[in-house]
C-alpha cells in the first residue's frame, strides 16, 4: 500500500522552485498593506459564471507514494469553451521589470492548480493566467499560456519527482521517530515528588486539546516534565510538532539537554533550536555581510541539498550542528535554521517566533498549528515580552532624515517621508507646552501616510543600492511596518502616548493588556502549556497570559523539606531614599553572614549604581574575601566565566553580586555546593515610571488591583526567582536572606512560596 502524504501547493512548488519562492516586494507588499483588497480588486472584475477562491485537490502517485496536493486557486475564468486559472500576485515593485519568465515559481503554483481542476473535470487543455498587481496604482501585468493534460502531467510528475527524496527523507524519519516513542522510558529511574504529576497533566491537557497553567517549583524538573509527555503525544499520533518557548538563551540549553537525554535512552526525532539572526550569522571575515554575502547568494539553489544533507545525518540540530552544515553547503544559517525548522518534530526557540506578530512563522501552514504543542519555559516572562510585542514605536527624526536624503533622488519616497514628518510636527502642536501626552486613539491619518511610505521605501529598497542611507531607509521602513501591523490590533487595551523633545516627537502604540492578543495568537495550536516556578499569584497570570474559564491550573507544592532551607529576613528599608542611611547596616549583615557561612554567595541587589555601591563597601570591608562582580551588557563567553567561578571544591567561597531581574537571577542551575547561600536584598519592584504609571491606571479603572498589577506582582516575581537559585535539587542545603522591612507586610509576605514562610527575623 502506498504511503500518503498530504502537502499543499505552495509548500510543494517552493521547495521544488527555491530560487523563485521569496520574492522581494510580493511576500511584502501582499501581507502588510493592500495585499488582499489588490486580489479582491481583481477578483471583482471577474465575469457571473467566473470563481474566485476555488477549492482544489488531487491524488498523484508516484512510485510507492501517493502524494494527496490540495490547495486553493485565486480565480477560475470562463472563456468560451475553454477554463483559465488565474493566479494574481500583489507586489510594490516595477511593473516594467517582471517578464513573462521572472518567477517560474508562480507559473508551477498556476499549473499545479490548472493540473488539479483539469483532472477534477475530465478536461484535455487549460488557460493559465498571471496577473501582477502594483500596489497602489492598481496598474497590472498579464500573462497568459495554454497548457495540454499531457504536458501538465509531465510537468507534474517533474514536480513530484523532485520532492519524493525530501518526503522519503521525512517518511522514514516519522516512521523511525514513532517506533522509538512507542519504546521510550522515562528518562530517569523515578519521578521525583510532584513532577509524575506535572507530566501526567501536560498530557491530559494535550489530549483534550486544552491550555494548562503550571506553577511547578525549581528542582523538579519542569523541563523533562513538559518534554516527555509531549514526545509521548506525538508517538501516539496527538501532535505532530512540539514548540519549545524560552525568554533566554539559558533556558534553552536546558531544553536542548533534555532531548539529548531522551536521545540517550532511545528517542530518534528532529528538535532544531533557532538562534537570533544577529548571533548565528557569520563575521564579514568568512564573506558573510549585507553586500555580495556569499552564503546569501545563491542560498535557493544549495539549500535543498543542504537540508537534505543536515536532516539526512542530524538529530539534534544546536546552533553549533546549523553552523556546521552551513558552512558545508555555504548557506546563511540564521535562514537555514528557519527551513530546517519547518521540518522538525521539535523547534527551541524565543517566544517571539509564535507570538510576535513581526516575526512569528509567516509559512506554517494552520494545520500544522492545529496539531502542535506550545510548551512555553518561565511563562512568567511573556507578560512584559508581549507588551513590547504587541507595541510599535516611531521617531519624527526618522522620516525627517529619509526626507533629507531622498529629496533629489526620489520625489515619491521624499514626499511620502515629509508627509509623515508633517503629521509628526502636527502632534507636537497639539501637545501644546505637554511633554508628554496620552491618548486613547491612534493619530489620524497615521496608517495611511505610512502606508503609502512603505511603498515608495519598497520600490527604493528593490533596487538594490547600499551605504548609509539605504540603512536608515530600511529601518525606518521596518519600524513603519511594525506599526501597521499593531494599529491593526488597537483596542481599548492599548493606549497612545507621545514624547516631545526639542525637534524630537516619539510616538508609542503601547500595550496595556496582552491578554487578549497572547488568546488569539496561541487560538489555532492544538494545546498550551504556561510553566515557571513563580506562576503566582496563579490568578494573576492567568489574567495576563489570557487564560479562559476552562483552562486548566496546576500549582504543585516544593518536595523540599524544610530543614534543607533556612530563611531569614532582615526587615530594614531598600527605599531609594534610605538606601545611603541603610548601606552600612546591610554590610555589616553580609559581612557577618558570610564569617557565619564561609560558602559560595550570591547576593541580588535591585539596580546596577546599588550593586556597585554595596560591592565596593564590602570589599573594603572584607579585603581578602573573593568576591565577583556582574557587569554591563556581558557576552555570552563572560557570563559562562561568571557562573563558571562558583565550584563546589574552591579553597575559599566566592561571593557574587548581580542584579535582581538579570541574567543571573533565573535560569542557571548551580547546584550543591556550588551555590549555599543567596541574599535578596529589596522587593524587586519596577522603578516609577511613566509607562508603569499608566499601567497602573489601566488596571485601577477596569476594576483590578492596579499597584500590584503594576509594580507589586512583577517586582516579586524577580524576588521568587533570584531566591529559587539556590535549592536545585532533593540534596541541596542553603541560606536564604532577605533584606527589606515590606517582607513582613502581608501584601508581599503572602506572596512568598510556602517554604520560605518559616522564617526567623535579624
Amino acid at each position: 500500500m502506498p504511503h500518503t502524504i498530504q502537502i499543499s501547493v505552495r509548500p510543494l512548488v517552493e521547495y521544488v522552485f527555491r530560487s523563485g519562492s521569496i520574492v522581494s516586494g510580493f511576500r511584502s507588499a501582499a501581507s502588510l498593506t493592500e495585499g488582499t483588497r489588490a486580489h479582491q480588486q481583481v477578483q471583482r472584475e471577474y465575469g457571473e459564471n467566473d470563481q474566485k477562491e476555488v477549492q482544489l485537490e488531487a491524488e498523484i502517485t508516484y512510485e510507492e507514494l501517493l502524494f494527496v496536493v490540495e490547495g486553493r486557486c485565486d480565480g477560475l475564468i470562463r472563456k468560451g469553451d475553454r477554463i483559465m486559472i488565474d493566479e494574481i500576485k500583489s507586489t510594490s515593485g516595477d511593473l516594467s521589470q517582471i517578464e513573462e519568465d521572472s518567477y517560474p515559481v508562480h507559473w508551477a503554483q498556476a499549473k499545479m492548480y490548472a493540473y488539479m481542476y483539469a483532472k477534477q473535470q475530465d478536461i484535455e487543455a487549460m488557460e493559465v493566467r498571471l496577473t501582477y498587481f502594483q500596489v497602489p496604482s492598481g496598474e497590472r501585468k498579464q500573462f497568459e499560456r495554454s497548457f495540454s493534460i499531457h504536458e501538465l502531467e509531465i510537468f507534474v510528475e517533474e514536480v513530484i519527482a523532485a520532492y519524493a527524496p525530501y518526503a522519503r527523507l521525512l517518511r522514514d524519519h516519522a516512521e523511525r521517530r514513532d517506533r522509538s516513542i512507542k519504546s521510550l522510558s522515562f528518562p530517569f529511574p523515578a519521578y521525583r515528588e510532584g513532577q509524575r504529576k506535572l507530566a501526567g497533566s501536560v498530557y491530559k491537557t494535550i489530549e483534550e486539546g486544552r491550555r494548562l497553567f503550571a506553577k511547578a517549583p525549581t528542582g523538579i524538573g519542569k523541563t523533562i516534565s513538559t518534554l516527555f509527555p509531549s514526545i509521548k503525544a506525538i508517538g501516539e499520533g496527538l501532535l505532530s510538532r512540539i514548540f519549545y518557548l524560552t525568554a533566554k538563551t539559558i533556558t534553552r540549553t536546558a531544553a536542548e539537554e533534555a532531548m539529548a537525554l531522551m536521545e540517550r535512552q532511545g528517542l530518534h526525532t528532529h528538535a532544531v533550536t533557532l538562534t537570533a539572526k544577529d548571533k548565528i550569522c557569520f563575521s564579514e571575515a568568512e564573506g558573510c555581510g549585507q553586500e555580495g554575502c556569499i552564503f546569501s547568494e545563491g542560498y535557493y539553489d544549495r539549500i535543498n541539498a543542504a537540508l537534505l544533507d543536515l536532516l539526512g545525518n542530524e538529530t539534534l540540530i544546536t546552533r553549533s550542528v546549523i553552523e556546521t552544515y552551513a558552512r558545508k553547503h555555504q548557506v546563511c544559517p540564521f535562514e537555514f535554521s528557519l527551513d530546517a525548522s519547518y521540518a522538525a518534530d521539535v523547534v527551541i526557540c524565543d517566544y517571539n517566533y509564535v507570538f510576535d506578530p513581526r516575526v512569528s512563522f509567516k509559512r506554517m501552514p494552520e494545520e500544522v498549528k492545529k496539531r502542535s504543542v506550545l510548551l512555553i519555559d518561565e511563562a512568567h516572562n511573556l507578560v512584559d515580552r508581549a507588551r513590547g510585542m504587541f507595541s510599535a514605536e516611531l521617531y519624527k527624526s526618522a522620516f525627517l532624515e529619509i526626507q533629507r536624503a531622498y529629496k533629489e533622488s526620489n520625489p515619491g519616497l521624499y514626499h511620502a517621508a515629509k508627509r509623515v514628518n508633517n503629521r509628526f510636527i502636527v502632534i507636537r502642536k497639539v501637545s501644546g507646552e505637554e511633554e508628554r501626552f496620552v491618548g486613547s486613539q491612534q493619530p489620524e491619518m497615521m496608517d495611511e501616510l505610512l502606508e503609502d511610505f512603505v511603498l515608495q521605501a519598497e520600490g527604493e529598497l528593490m533596487t538594490g543600492k547600499s551605504g548609509e542611507e539605504a540603512d536608515a531607509l530600511l529601518e525606518c521602513y521596518f519600524a513603519a511596518q511594525g506599526y501597521l501591523r499593531i494599529s491593526k490590533l488597537y483596542d481599548d487595551r492599548f493606549v497612545t502616548y507621545a514624547e516631545i523633545s526639542q525637534s524630537e516627537v516619539y510616538l508609542k502604540l503601547f500595550c496595556l493588556d496582552p491578554s487578549d492578543l497572547l488568546q488569539k495568537a496561541g487560538k489555532n495550536y492544538r494545546s498550551a502549556v504556561f510553566f515557571s516556578a513563580t506562576l503566582m499569584p496563579l490568578g494573576y497570570y492567568r489574567d495576563m497570559l489570557g487564560a479562559e474559564e476552562e483552562d486548566y491550573s496546576l500549582s504543585i507544592p516544593s518536595p523540599f523539606s524544610r530543614e534543607q532551607l533556612d530563611v531569614r529576613i532582615m526587615p530594614l528599608s531598600t527605599r531609594y531614599k534610605d538606601r545611603e542611611q541603610s548601606k552600612d547596616a546591610i554590610v555589616r549583615m553580609l559581612s557577618g553572614l558570610v564569617r557565619e557561612k564561609p560558602v559560595n554567595t550570591l547576593i541580588f541587589l535591585p539596580s546596577y549604581p546599588y550593586m556597585q555601591e554595596i560591592h565596593k563597601a564590602f570589599a573594603e570591608s572584607n579585603p581578602g574575601l573573593r568576591t565577583l562582580l556582574q557587569g554591563h551588557g556581558m557576552s555570552e563567553e563572560e557570563r559562562e566565566s561568571f557562573l563558571g567561578a562558583f565550584q563546589a571544591d574552591a579553597s575559599e567561597p566566592l561571593i557574587g553580586f548581580a542584579v535582581m531581574g538579570g541574567i543571573f537571577s533565573e535560569g542557571i542551575d548551580l547546584k550543591g555546593e556550588r551555590l549555599s547561600s543567596v541574599v535578596v536584598v529589596g522587593v524587586g519592584l519596577p522603578q516609577l515610571s511613566f509607562e508603569n504609571d499608566i499601567i497602573k491606571d489601566y488596571f485601577d479603572r477596569t476594576g483590578k488591583r492596579g499597584y500590584d498589577y503594576a509594580y507589586v506582582y512583577p517586582g516579586m516575581n524577580k524576588v521568587l526567582q533570584a531566591g529559587g537559585r539556590l535549592i536545585r535539587s532533593e540534596h541541596d542545603t542553603g541560606t536564604l536572606t532577605l533584606v527589606d522591612d515590606r517582607f513582613l507586610n502581608r501584601q508581599y509576605s503572602m506572596l512568598l512560596p510556602e517554604e520560605w514562610r518559616h522564617f526567623k527575623r535579624i
